[in-house]
């Protein structure tokens, strides 16, 4: 029986208790047997596909000829987790789907999909388009475009927007496991046996089902520091792409991608951001790229504060946003105060994995890091349960490439594929103010492997053309290949520094999967006047010493 709940006088009341009992706020929501369908659209949508009444009329689910209730079931919603259960049911596969997503200490949660739609690369990357525009303001105007000096920005237009568009997807997700015919359960998955699971949702309901084989694709979320006030008063990814006001002035704690990208787009969008780190940049990357990224980020407005960590934080002062002390001490013990607004932490993520009973059915984890170790086909220690994505050791953690291991993995498993998922040579870019691409190795990684007299670097500045009519950052782009010289000069590391470095990386990254040579680069035509014609003219190398320095596009 459906039930659908509307506004009543006691507004705030109702969605107290309706998040209290469901998670979710919205009014109206209809629910069919206990389960949260959407709003009136959602459901009028869903009439006119069919599916509703299907809904209505479904009967329980019966355990399989074998005795399973299911073939697979997946625990995890994100990105690698529903590529894999929507791929096992097209083989007609019985598979579950859990989901459940455990508040940050400031309680913000979100619907399916995991963390790349929800708080990670699609409201990154959109907040980071917020910030180019900025800048294309600025540029403008010398295009011959008169826009008011006093242009301001609007955060929560901004939040809004980007919260409406990611609430889109995680209909479409909902939407696309029921066409796909694979069951969803909004709860929290854990192991009580070794073939059996337990799902417990928001109101503490608890439900059991069983399966053949299992998949663990339940990612990672934020670490804090450990430190007070870190879980009372700080916010992280988790929180700030939803966050109900403008930060204001924020101190950014954290070196990674994840925190650079965050200072770039706050600094971008006209905010006071300093960013606190205790040792490099960018650990992982190539280290000349790195430096010149935090190079960029300084001179565009961003603040720096090296080799210092925070000690405690302190509220001073209620708001939104509030104020709030930061005590901090550096590496050789100097201790400096500062006030903010906003403090957000972004010093790496833990593997959730702790907490799902894996031990009952005895699957090894790397006990400091919470990692599970597999297989080249990601399979774990016991042959039934297998992981994907951002919980596995020693992988790439990129949406991509769990999308890409769970489709591969659902084909081996349920079809006659033996195609397994290629961890080498991944493409990825960072998203800060001057986008940074790569695939393959760094500089320092590719000395290590082959020699440093066994690798030559080809590098060079570029200035992209729009960029010369506002006459601004020159010598600021840079392009470097690295090449193995003992193997026909092939490119074994692609790196890039600037605008669209993603779109650039990407194509490049085709052609380095293909075994890609210096002579086939030098042979390759480019498109002219884009950056990435750069790549087809290299010719300095870094072993030369000579000056790669540009004076026009």
């Amino acid at each position: 029986m459906s039930h659908i709940i509307t506004s009543t006088e006691n507004g705030q009341l109702l969605e107290k208790e309706l998040y209290k009992h469901t998670m979710e706020t919205a009014l109206p929501n209809v629910f069919v047997k206990e389960k949260l369908i959407g709003d009136y659209n959602d459901i009028i949508q869903l009439s006119k596909d069919g599916l509703f009444q299907k809904l209505l009329e479904g009967k329980e689910d019966k355990p399989k000829d074998d005795g399973y209730d299911f073939d697979l079931i997946v625990i995890g919603g994100g990105s690698g987790g529903l590529a894999a259960s929507k791929e096992a049911a097209q083989y007609g596969k019985k598979v579950l789907v859990l989901d459940y997503v455990t508040p940050s200490p400031l309680g913000t949660t979100w619907g399916l999909g995991g963390t790349c739609v929800n708080v990670g690369c699609i409201p990154k990357k959109l907040m980071h388009q917020a910030a180019l525009l900025r800048q294309a303001l600025k540029d403008s105007s010398k295009y011959g475009w008169q826009i008011e000096d006093n242009v301001q920005h609007n955060w929560d237009v901004m939040t809004e927007s980007i919260q409406n568009y990611i609430g889109s997807l995680n209909w479409n997700y909902r939407v696309a496991l029921m066409e796909n015919k694979v069951k969803y359960e909004k709860g929290f998955g854990e192991f009580v046996e070794p073939h059996k699971i337990k799902s417990t949702n928001a109101r503490g309901k608890v439900k059991f089902f069983t399966a053949e084989k299992f998949l663990v694709a339940t990612g990672e979320r934020p670490r804090y520091l450990g430190i007070p006030g870190d879980k009372e008063y700080c916010i992280t990814s988790d929180d700030l792409f939803s966050l109900p006001y403008c930060p204001g002035k924020t101190l950014v704690i954290g070196a990674s991608y994840v925190a650079l990208e965050c200072a770039g787009f706050l600094a971008g969008l006209g905010l006071d951001v300093t960013v606190m780190v205790r040792s490099i940049l960018l650990r992982g990357f190539d280290q000349e790229m790195a430096e010149k990224v935090g190079e960029y980020m300084e001179e565009h407005g961003v603040k720096f504060i090296k080799h210092f960590l925070p000690k405690r934080i302190e509220q001073i002062e209620e708001g939104k946003p509030g104020k709030l002390r930061v005590t901090s001490q550096s590496t050789d013990g100097t201790e400096i105060t500062e006030e903010y607004n906003t403090v957000l932490l972004a010093i790496g993520r833990d593997a959730c994995t702790r907490k799902i009973g894996l031990d009952i059915p005895g699957v090894k984890i790397n006990e400091k890091t919470g990692k599970i170790p597999v297989n080249d086909e990601e399979q774990t220690n016991v042959p039934y349960i297998y992981a994907i994505g951002d919980v596995l050791e020693g992988k790439l953690e990129l949406t991509p490439v769990a999308i890409q291991a769970g489709r591969l993995l659902a084909r081996r498993l349920y079809g006659s594929s033996e195609l397994k998922c290629d961890y080498i040579n991944v493409p990825t870019t960072v998203f800060t103010p001057l986008e940074y691409g790569a695939c393959g190795l760094s500089e320092e990684n590719a000395i290590l492997k082959y020699g440093e007299k066994n690798i030559e670097v080809y590098h060079s500045y570029f200035w992209p053309l729009e960029w010369t009519v506002p006459a601004r950052d020159n010598n600021k782009c840079y392009a470097k290949v690295i090449c193995n010289i003992n193997d026909n000069e092939r490119v074994v590391g692609f790196h890039v520094l600037g605008p669209n470095a993603g779109e650039i990386t990407q194509g490049f990254a085709v052609a380095i999967k293909c075994g890609l040579t210096k002579e086939q680069l030098d042979s390759t035509i480019g498109i002219h006047p884009v950056c990435a014609e750069i790549f087809t003219t290299l010719s300095v190398t870094k072993r030369s010493g000579g000056s790669i320095v540009q004076a026009g596009c």
